[in-house]
């Protein structure tokens, strides 16, 4: 079956999918359908072979399994896949939605600006029109102050004739299109940081909200908010953790209600929640430190503009401008932070539906007896109490496996953990149960990677036959695929060569647009002396066939005479050489020496030196 075959049957069956789920009064997202369906492909319980392809009764199976999956109100497991969903559909980093958010603003602003740039003017009325619709543009862009204000549009449209009066408009219209553009914004920059200027002056400021003010509110407010989100769900993630431990480390354990199961996919819920509610509160720190520096950068910049302007009446511009555009920089940071505590703010009350199943999990009153015998500890508290020499692993006992320590690492905290630093044992021993591992016991490095323990025992038992473990991780991952993306498990599980990362995309959006060629979109081939007034060009001619009449005279004067091209010419400067010294040298006899006797005569052994005496050796050499 082709890409695009495959492609059409699996669109086939989330349509289906969504109509069975509506006929039925529940409201599904295709893109939740959609990782439901690989889901299901994923689950073995389902017996799904991906490696042939479906037949009717494979698809009408698929279909019942994953709308009785969509219908469940009370599973804390659907609820996390929802979270998870809801989170990669809404949440982008700081620099992507501030460059989204800026393209829709640009998006909204584009009919007015093109109004300005494709306006043609001749009358007075028309002019005055022109003018007014660039404060308005001026207003919207800033965003300070709405256009429908009388006293808003009075201070913006004086504060613009201070720079660009309204006789600048013949020269306005002339520019290109682009150019028109680039103005268009430094003009808006100069009028945002004059009336900002003019509002701590006390001399205006109308419809200028108190933005540092605000945001420093609004930071508290969601600050508190999210730091009471996260102590609530903590609270529930250790009581869960520590009836679970309790039930695991109990030889009889006692029956429950809910059950074991139902609890680990509670805990996966409320763990995923920590994960995203810590996302956020970087994000909210983030915008604290960027706002303490907006503060300063806001007053430095005020001071610096004071110190310049001062009680002058006129002040160069190239000195005051640069000013005013760095002043409307910083109250732009406020406005970004504004936008982005805002949408930080509605994660944190979108999140909140998909963990209300999981919190009445560890309410359930039957779960109070196992608790008051639980020992409820901390994530810190537990790690804390296997900390020690005694309690780390003995690697004398484990030749073929590698442990790595953070006191004998260099670099150890930049060490990328599997499974988000949980413990990789218990994760496949207690199927799929989430309990943070102790990087001081010491981490095994295998094959590449590295695995993080609970216990010096868990570590044991895993580095005894790390593929055993891993496979049991992998198949709890495939009955829980929202294990998948908490844990980063994607290179672990693949459907038919797919990447697992596939199972939450953004579906592809469709809308309705439109495009418009301006009349004249290439300024370079206008020609500026074309005239369509028949009276102009007769104008013209009459002027050129007056010129036939005139004469034109020349003479040379005095002065003018002496005004000729003049040329000299001189001697090049002569190449010379001089010696300064000459080279000189000595050498010495070479020393020579006669030993008698050595031919096998019966002679004594006599040394005769026949070496010259220098004097000699220089008169020879001589």
């Amino acid at each position: 079956m082709s890409s695009v075959q495959a492609e059409s049957v699996i669109k086939s069956i989330i349509r289906e999918i969504g109509a069975e789920c509506n006929s039925r009064g529940v409201e599904v997202s295709e893109t939740l359908i959609a990782f439901t369906v690989k889901a299901a492909v994923l689950d073995p319980d389902n017996a799904f072979n991906v490696d042939r392809a479906l037949t009717k009764a494979d698809v009408q199976q698929l279909i019942q399994s994953c709308v009785k999956k969509l219908q469940e109100s009370t599973s804390p497991s659907l609820d996390t896949v929802k979270m998870q969903v809801h989170f990669d559909m809404n949440y982008t980093t700081r620099g992507e939605f501030l460059k989204e958010h800026k393209k829709i603003l640009e998006t909204r602003l584009l009919p007015i600006a093109r109004e300005i740039t494709d306006y043609r003017a001749r009358t007075r009325e028309e002019l005055e029109t022109l003018y007014r619709k660039i404060v308005s543009f001026i207003l919207l862009q800033s965003g300070l102050g709405s256009p429908t204000d009388i006293a808003v549009v009075r201070e913006a449209t004086a504060a613009l004739q201070s720079v660009f009066p309204q006789t600048e408009l013949g020269t306005f219209m002339v520019m290109s299109k682009k150019d028109k553009q680039t103005q268009l914004q430094e003009l808006t920059n100069i009028v945002t940081g004059i009336r900002l200027y003019n509002r701590n002056s006390g001399k205006g400021g109308e419809g200028i909200d108190d933005l540092p003010s605000i945001l420093k509110s609004a930071i508290e407010t969601t600050s508190q908010t999210i730091e009471s989100e996260l102590t609530k769900t903590l609270q529930q993630v250790y009581k869960l953790t520590a009836i679970l431990l309790y039930i695991i480390g109990s030889p009889h354990p006692p029956p429950t209600n809910p059950t074991p199961l139902l609890m680990k996919h509670a805990l996966i819920n409320l763990r995923q929640h920590q994960s995203y509610i810590k996302v956020l509160m970087g994000d909210i720190l983030n915008c604290v430190h960027l706002v303490s520096q907006l503060e300063k950068d806001y007053d430095s910049n005020m001071s610096q503009l004071k110190e310049t302007v001062q009680s002058k009446t006129a002040v160069p511009t190239a000195q005051v401008y640069p000013l005013f555009v760095a002043l409307s920089n910083v109250w732009q940071g406020y406005q970004d932070n504004v936008v982005m505590l805002s949408v930080l703010s509605n994660l944190i009350t979108g999140l909140r539906p998909f963990f209300k199943q999981a919190v009445a999990v560890a309410d359930s009153e039957s779960l109070h007896t196992l608790l008051s015998e639980a020992n409820v500890l901390t994530d810190e508290e537990r790690i804390t109490q296997t900390c020690g020499d005694e309690f780390k692993v003995d690697i004398t006992k484990h030749r073929k496996a590698e442990f790595i320590f953070p006191e004998t690492t260099k670099n150890f905290d930049q060490i990328s953990i599997e499974f988000k630093t949980y413990c990789a044992y218990c994760l496949g021993a207690h199927d799929r149960f989430l309990l943070p591992a102790n990087m001081s016991l010491g981490v095994l490095h295998y094959k590449g990677r590295y695995f993080g323990f609970s216990s010096k025992e868990a570590a044991d038992v895993f580095a005894s036959d790390p593929e055993k473990c891993i496979s049991m991780v992998i198949a709890g991952a495939r009955k829980s695929p929202e294990l998948i993306n908490l844990l980063s498990m994607h290179h672990y599980v693949s459907t038919s060569g797919t990447d697992a990362s596939s199972l939450i995309r953004a579906p592809v959006t469709k809308r309705d647009n439109g495009t418009q060629t301006d009349t004249h979109f290439m300024e370079s081939n206008i020609v500026k002396s074309y005239e369509w007034n028949e009276w102009e060009l007769r104008r013209k001619a009459i002027r050129l066939t007056n010129l036939r009449t005139k004469i034109t005279n020349s003479t040379q004067t005095e002065l003018s005479h002496y005004k000729r091209d003049n040329a000299t010419q001189v001697y090049l400067p002569k190449e010379s050489e001089t010696q300064t010294k000459r080279d000189h040298g000595t050498s010495v006899p070479t020393p020579s020496v006669y030993i008698a006797g050595l031919r096998g005569k019966d002679v004594p052994n006599n040394k005769v030196d026949l070496t010259m005496d220098i004097d000699t050796h220089n008169a020879i050499t001589d």
